[in-house]
């Protein structure tokens, strides 16, 4: 593949010069470059999807999609929540580097690190993005432009596609679905049990989990969204085949971070950063995968990795201060040991973790033992499911497993993967 020059002259308006812009555009004409799709859900996790081995999980074209492409086991977020977990994925960098690890932070970075799309932009590709942002720092950056963060997209709106681009220009799209989001849980105005598709008594709910009826209601609540999401990755797909663009473009399809049931989303734990990935390679582009369709890759993998993968299968030189790995591309690193993990403040609630996880631990550490897990927040409390948990434990309907919850932390915790928390 071709490369494109390693960290250009930035004047301080944030742009190129013309002479580097041109030097770019030739640059950009030689070769013939894969395009890139991403289908990105919210609030979701691996164990969500039949392809990660649930049985109760509705997914037909996220299933057909692993069976044609590679799915990653040990795919996480670093963040438990969504705008520190997007700043890694837009930057390559850490939030804890940055200053924008706790939720809404909007903190400025420095003017050395750009979004990943920039580098694809100078390159000749087409960015566009469908459209969310929350990344989570000041946005307007270099270019004053609230909704173009940091010169990223072309395109940044819920009308921005790939077809608005130049006949014959590659291009990076992403589309963001919402129907998986924790919000699904919390408006759903309870239901009675005949009214999900899923049915509430088939539920397996986890053994932290109290067996209560707004708890079932709630599991059958994400199974019936994750069924609607399955729908709309298919309808982005049929797209792309119609477009006859299916044969040049590398498909991703992955989540923020992990699910939206009670001790999910925030919380440093499996079920919290746990992510689908997989990504499914076109015939012209299978040397690049690493392995054959359907089979399923160990290799430890974060989102802070996307954007150095990203530009690695693009042909662009990855920055140097990007702290993620590319796991894909002519760039691609050794496999790494473990991944790191990051939990701050989350909205009004400060609660700070460290986490490592390998491919056989997850090594937790609590920095504010002395407060209890599942510490009292405006948002998280709109879930009936989490205040019926909190009423269960309070009237002595919880076991010591349930009831851990609401108690305060070791300083440290080792959990063996064999029994994901």
């Amino acid at each position: 593949m071709n490369k494109c020059i390693h960290r250009p002259f930035l004047n301080k308006t944030g742009f190129l010069p013309a002479f580097i812009l041109s030097i770019y555009s030739c640059y950009s004409q030689t070769g013939e470059r894969p395009n890139i799709l991403w289908l990105v859900s919210e609030d979701n996790t691996a164990p969500n999807h039949g392809c990660y081995g649930n049985k109760l999980a509705t997914t037909p074209n996220i299933d057909n999609l692993a069976r044609e492409g590679i799915t990653y086991v040990n795919a996480f977020s670093n963040a438990t929540v969504s705008a520190p977990s997007r700043f890694g994925i837009i930057t390559g960098v850490y939030a804890t580097t940055c200053g924008t690890q706790n939720m809404r932070s909007n903190n400025t970075i420095p003017e050395e690190f750009r979004f990943f799309p920039e580098y694809l932009r100078r390159a000749g590709y087409y960015c566009t993005n469908n459209a969310k942002e929350d990344y989570n720092t000041r946005n307007a950056g270099h270019t004053g432009n609230q909704k173009n963060a940091y010169n990223a997209w072309d395109e940044s709106s819920n009308k921005a596609h790939y077809k608005n681009r130049k006949p014959g220009q590659p291009f990076f799209a992403v589309f963001n679905s919402g129907l998986s989001g924790e919000a699904m849980i919390h408006y759903h105005n309870i239901k009675e049990d005949g009214e999900f598709k899923h049915k509430t008594e088939e539920m397996e709910i986890a053994p932290y989990h109290p067996d209560i009826p707004e708890m079932r209601q709630a599991y059958a609540q994400i199974y019936d969204q994750i069924a609607e999401l399955d729908k709309w990755v298919k309808e982005k797909l049929d797209e792309l085949e119609k477009s006859g663009l299916a044969e040049n473009t590398i498909v991703f399809y992955y989540a923020d971070h992990g699910g939206c049931l009670p001790r999910s989303i925030t919380f440093i734990f499996e079920s919290g950063t746990h992510i689908p990935l997989i990504v499914k390679f076109p015939k012209k582009y299978s040397h690049l995968a690493p392995g054959k369709p359907g089979s399923r890759e160990d290799r430890m993998v974060s989102l802070t990795d996307m954007a150095p993968t990203i530009l690695s299968l693009a042909g662009v030189e990855i920055p140097k201060y990007m702290q993620g790995q590319a796991f894909l591309g002519d760039q691609k690193s050794e496999d790494p040991e473990y991944v790191h993990f990051f939990r701050c403040r989350d909205d009004e609630k400060y609660d700070m973790y460290r986490a490592l996880r390998t491919d056989k631990y997850r090594y937790i550490r609590n920095y504010m033992p002395h407060r209890v897990y599942g510490m009292h927040g405006w948002w998280t409390w709109k879930s009936p499911a989490m205040r019926a948990w909190e009423e269960a434990y309070r009237e002595g309907q919880c076991n010591a497993v349930q009831s851990r919850f609401w108690k305060t932390k070791k300083r440290t915790s080792n959990t063996h993967n064999k029994f994901p928390t």
